[in-house]
This record gives structure tokens, sequence and C-alpha cells, in this order.
């Protein structure tokens, strides 16, 4: 099949041979601006002897998403018979082309590794998922680009579009420096491309296309339309604080404990839209110490139902314990769950009961530090729990309906991170004896 690239990648194409010394390519996701990008790189370096770097905020996210899938696939389309006279250097993590140029990748979460590749000149660099990126990272590699070749110094961004407090938008769309706020000496050196999964539609399954189009309002507008969301500073989650330790891979480490937290309603069922959803997040803690949202499997559904879900995901998690906010019929709340795991003959079904005694917010705010510290990681994208997270502020919750998705992260995440928490019982308010609901003994977690 002959490649051929699509208008919007030969507009990014354009924008690329213009003047600008920094380029952004912002959208939707699979829009194509990764490979436009990768393949700009390449026509670099193999047209001078050169040396670029592609860059991301954690080196295992390049090397799955680059270096071992968008590198290859623009090797053979655009490069075909190339890549045999090709090497990769899995140890320092570079490629070098036939005629002596190097390509670099890394990611600035490494330090060492970091001050390696910052230790050189390049000809190019290119931030992967820029939003990922911290603003001073950014400053730090730019003082490499400084190759002297026969190539002019260019500097390429991509990413889904982050919140509107974002450096990327403040650089690229307002054209002002991220922290003094003053227009940039240089406008014109900084230039923008909103790409689409529209306009690759013709790469991309229609079930994806229809997939991201009946995603959240807010979603949609970051992963199919590609907007910038306008987002308030006073936020305790931002877009980009949640993609920083976003995990899209599906590689975690083994679970010391596992929580299955729920955040209950009066909802009658998913015809009742009056009331809000069940909240039901599945969170675990890593042998790395770290904390990790692993499911969400809130919804509006019957008592019966939600009591199987709640189960069901206990069992499928292999998880140590049940989480329940009680404020909402503590006592009806721990027979739903019970005569749910009665249904398992047996199994048991460890429940703790916990007590909302403060606001929603101040009880959020030791978790969002938690993100903020880089402790807690999404395993995946959870589009309406998202929405809730960032519409959770300092000024109070500002969303449409009720954060139940967001409080049952919270609830499980302040289970597994006690020390968060001002008392022994702290943000979860008075202390709940463990209660078994089964009829069998509780199964031990296997521990390394």
């Amino acid at each position: 099949m002959t490649f051929k690239l699509t208008v919007k990648q030969t507009a990014q194409l354009d924008l690329i041979a213009s003047d600008a010394t920094h380029i952004m390519a912002y959208g939707g996701s699979r829009s194509g601006k990764t490979f436009g990008f990768v393949r700009a790189v390449m026509i670099r370096a193999l047209a001078h002897r050169s040396r670029h770097a592609i860059l991301r905020y954690r080196f295992n996210h390049i090397k799955a998403s680059i270096i071992l899938d968008t590198l290859p696939k623009v090797m053979e389309l655009c490069f075909p018979g190339v890549d045999a006279n090709c090497k990769l250097d899995k140890t320092d993590w570079y490629y070098t082309l036939p005629n002596g140029s190097e390509i670099w990748f890394g990611g600035l979460d490494d330090k060492e590794r970091t001050e390696k590749i910052l230790g050189q000149e390049y000809a190019t660099i290119y931030l992967n998922e820029c939003s990922q990126i911290p603003y001073a990272s950014r400053n730090m590699a730019m003082t490499r680009l400084a190759q002297n070749t026969a190539l002019r110094l260019k500097a390429y961004y991509d990413c889904n579009p982050p919140g509107m407090a974002h450096w990327t938008y403040r650089l690229f769309v307002e054209k002002k420096d991220p922290d003094r706020r003053t227009t940039l000496a240089k406008p014109g050196n900084y230039a923008a491309l909103v790409v689409n999964p529209k306009d690759n539609e013709a790469n991309l399954p229609a079930s994806y296309l229809e997939e991201l189009q009946g995603m959240s309002e807010a979603m949609r507008r970051r992963f199919w339309l590609g907007q910038f969301a306008d987002v308030s500073e006073s936020a305790l989650w931002t877009l980009e604080l949640l993609d920083q330790q976003r995990i899209v891979n599906g590689a975690v480490p083994e679970m010391v404990r596992i929580v299955v937290a729920v955040d209950p309603s009066g909802v009658a069922g998913e015809e009742d839209k009056r009331s809000d959803e069940v909240g039901i997040v599945v969170c675990g803690l890593g042998k790395d110490g770290r904390g990790y949202v692993l499911e969400d499997i809130s919804g509006r559904m019957a008592p019966a139902l939600w009591g199987d879900a709640v189960v069901s995901a206990f069992d499928r998690h292999d998880a140590d314990c049940v989480v329940a906010e009680s404020n909402f019929g503590g006592a009806m709340v721990q027979e739903i769950i019970r005569s749910a795991a009665s249904k398992r003959v047996g199994s048991a079904v460890p429940y703790k009961e916990v007590h909302a005694s403060r606001g929603k917010i101040v009880r959020a705010e030791p978790i969002a530090a938690l993100f903020d510290q880089q402790k807690v990681s999404l395993v995946g994208i959870f589009p309406d729990l998202e929405d809730q997270l960032c519409a959770m502020t300092t000024a109070g919750y500002v969303g449409s309906r009720s954060p139940d998705r967001a409080d049952a992260m919270i609830w499980g995440l302040a289970a597994l991170f006690p020390g968060m928490t001002k008392r022994n019982d702290g943000i979860l308010g008075r202390p709940v004896p463990k209660v078994k609901l089964g009829y069998a003994s509780m199964k031990t977690r296997r521990r390394a």
C-alpha cells in the first residue's frame, strides 16, 4: 500500500518548514500528530549528520509508544529499507542511522538518565505528550537545543490539550511567557496546529471514532475536538496532573492491598435519572508504596445490582476489603453487600464502614496532595471520574451533580493511605470496626 500523508499532516509538515523554531500540534487522540513529528525528525536526521532527542515525562511511556510502536511504523511506511541499516542501542536507548545521525530517547522523570541526555547538544528536540511535562523541565531541555549543523534548530511539541492554565496554552495560544505572563518577545517563533481524530479517520476504525464522540462532554472536547479546558486555577486536580502519572499500558506492580470503595446513593435503578449514581471505584496499594486507581464501575443501579457489582469487583481484583460510606443508610449498605456476598458459598467479604464527618473538599485535599506528590496513578482513562475530580476546587465542587465517583475514589485511597489523615481515623471520620460479610474465613493476600 502506498503511503500518503493526511491533509493535516501535510499542514503540519508545512508548519515545520516555516521560520518558527517552536512547533506544536495539539488535538484529539490518535490524530497522527506523533507520526508526523517522528517522520519529520527522521527526515532531518537523514538529510545531515546530526543528533536529535525525543523526550517524554516517563521513559517507559516513550519506549512503548514511540520506540516500539510509532518509530517502526514510520520507518516501514516512509523509509522502506533504511531500518535494516540502522541500529537501536538498548543500553543508552539511541537510534543510529546509516549516515551517523543519532536519535536519543529519554524520560525526564529519570534524573540520572536525563543528565546524561542533556549533557549533549541537539538539532531537534521533540517533547511528546508535553501536557505531562513541567515547564521547568521543558526549559532545561531547551538549553540543549544548540547543535551546530546545516539544519535550523527546531523544537516540536504535541499533546492532548490540558487546561488553559497549562504552559502549552499560554506559550502557543496566548503567546505569553508562562511564568511572567508577559507577551513573548518573538511571538512568531511559536506556531501551533490543531490536529484531531477526524483528520485521521482514513487510518482509524469507525468504532474508535464513535467511542470518542460518546465520551462525557469535557473528555469529548479534549480527545475528539482537541480543545483546551477552561479549568479554574483553584482546582484540586487538573488534566495535566492526572496525565502526568497515568498508566496506559496496564503495567502495574504487585498489589499489597486492594479495596473496593463505595459511595452509595438512593438511586432505584438505571431509569432513575433524578438520583445520583452509586460510586464504585477499585483502588490498590502497590509494592512500590504508590496508589493505583484500577477500575471505576460506578453507575445508576438498583441496590441488588450494585451489591452484586461490588462483590464481583472484589473477586475480580482479589481485593482485601470493601470500604463503604455510611452517611446514606449505613445499615442498609451493609445489608446490601452482605446479601450479595451470601450468594457465594464458601466466600467472605471483609467490610469497613466509614463516616463523612467533614465536607467533601476537606476530605479531598489530602488525596489531591498524593497526586501532586506523584504517589497515585490512574490505570487507564476514566472520563466521568476525571470530570468530577477536575470540578473539585478549593472553593467547593463546581460540577453539575454529586461527585459520587470522586467520593468513592477518595474513600478508597484514604483507606490505603492512613498516614494522610489527621487522626487514626482521620478524614474518614469516627473509627468503625471491620465487619466480615459472608460465611467463611477471610482470604489472605499473598505478598512477596
